[in-house]
């Protein structure tokens, strides 16, 4: 826990700037000093001039001792100082030497704390300075991520003036990159906006012309046939238009949330889903539990639909059975829907929330659904700042867990009973 913690404290790059800078500078005064230091050394140790004592005789016949002169001023009959002197002038060259170095690394070194202080200062001050237009690529980069749909906030731009360096060269990419990306989802909402107009018409005019022809007094038997396998055709087309467009709708986040209780829906798909499953015989079961999350009632509706009807067309057959179960944890609610049906391996399990994958490719030509269930599942959860998890039965089947952050408290009032009406009857 302690080592997690220690690598979520980040040093940010301010920081480690001063720190460099202050360093050099350190490392620079100390090898200043320390040269200093040694060239201060060399220089007192050196030697200096041997100085005579010159001695000369009174009238008396005493022997007296004159001011001291340097060896090149001395004369015939002088001599050297005595013992007690040279050891005295010794001392006093040590006690020197001993007091300039003193001062020389006291004073340095206290010159050095205080000229290396001031530097780091200016060092966290330049730093600041010039990190920031880094700063404000990171406000605008976290402004738009932390935007609650994915295509929100893309309007805005650094819009960096200073300086043509690197840093406005990076601000500058950033806008056309994300100028970019607002571009391609305009281009995305225009299409979704347009598709659903201009895809579905001519499947609708497509399905009352073929209704026309069948139900003509003179339509014969083969006409009724083929009418029932146009309209068939037809029907998956549509499907197939609806899911694409619900996929798309679905990959943005919900904006407009609204507290939606898991156990209305559970209740609401089973009861829609149980013709489907009589006629499969297949048994469903249902526990509804309260749980109540915020987001949008009809992609909910549709995520519980998409996994109970998987759960019933990819079931082991008659006597198969499909449970369906919703509760609250904390924090969160849980939407469980378990089927029996054949053994899935695991390393398939990810690539059926794929769009247009199946685990069973015999059912492609078949099958009811467009093969978008589960990937419409996945792109609601997402929506929802959700998670979903999906693991075999050891019997056979699958079981997918969905994983929804629970309503807020202060929201939970707010659940209108016309919405859970508008819910049940849709």
């Amino acid at each position: 826990m302690k080592l997690k913690r220690l690598r979520q404290r980040r040093v940010s790059l301010r920081v480690r700037l001063t720190l460099t800078y202050g360093g050099l500078f350190f490392v620079a005064g100390l090898l200043l000093l320390g040269v200093t230091y040694v060239l201060f050394d060399q220089q007192l140790a050196q030697r200096g001039q041997k100085f005579l004592a010159i001695t000369q005789t009174d009238p008396s016949g005493r022997r007296i001792t004159v001011a001291p002169q340097p060896p090149n001023e001395a004369r015939p009959g002088d001599r050297l100082m005595s013992a007690d002197t040279e050891r005295f002038l010794e001392e006093e060259r040590d006690k020197l030497h001993d007091a300039a170095v003193t001062s020389l690394v006291t004073q340095g070194g206290l010159a050095l704390l205080a000229v290396g202080g001031l530097s780091v200062g200016f060092g966290w001050l330049i730093a600041g300075r010039m990190l920031a237009p880094l700063h404000k690529v990171t406000d605008t980069a976290r402004r738009i991520a932390s935007a609650p749909a994915a295509d929100h906030n893309l309007h805005e731009r650094i819009a960096l003036h200073g300086p043509n360096d690197e840093v406005k060269e990076l601000a500058d990419t950033f806008d056309t990159m994300v100028e970019r990306l607002d571009r391609s989802f305009d281009g995305q909402r225009r299409f979704v906006a347009n598709a659903s107009h201009e895809l579905r018409t001519p499947l609708t005019l497509g399905r009352a012309l073929v209704e026309v022809a069948m139900h003509r007094k003179a339509a014969s038997p083969d006409v009724i046939q083929l009418g029932e396998t146009l309209l068939e055709i037809n029907s998956r087309h549509e499907r197939l238009i609806g899911g694409l467009l619900l996929l798309a709708r679905s990959e943005n986040e919900i904006t407009d949330r609204a507290p939606v209780d898991l156990a209305d829906v559970v209740g609401h798909v089973t009861a829609q889903t149980a013709r489907e499953a009589a006629l499969a015989e297949i048994t469903v079961r249902e526990e509804p539990g309260e749980a109540l999350t915020s987001g949008d009632a009809l992609l909910l509706e549709r995520l519980v639909q998409n996994l109970v009807e998987n759960g019933i067309r990819h079931n082991s057959g008659p006597g198969g059975w499909v449970e369906v179960t919703s509760r609250a944890g904390d924090g969160h609610v849980e939407l469980t829907v378990s089927n029996s049906g054949p053994a899935v391996p695991p390393y398939e399990i990810p690539a059926l929330f794929e769009p247009f994958h199946r685990f069973d490719s015999d059912r492609l030509v078949t099958a009811k659904g467009a093969g978008l269930g589960l990937s419409i599942v996945r792109s609601i959860v997402g929506a929802h700042s959700g998670r979903i998890a999906a693991s075999p039965r050891p019997g056979g089947g699958l079981v997918v867990t969905v994983t929804l952050p629970a309503c807020p408290p202060g929201a939970r009032e707010t659940l209108r009973p016309d919405r859970q009406i508008e819910i049940i009857r849709s």
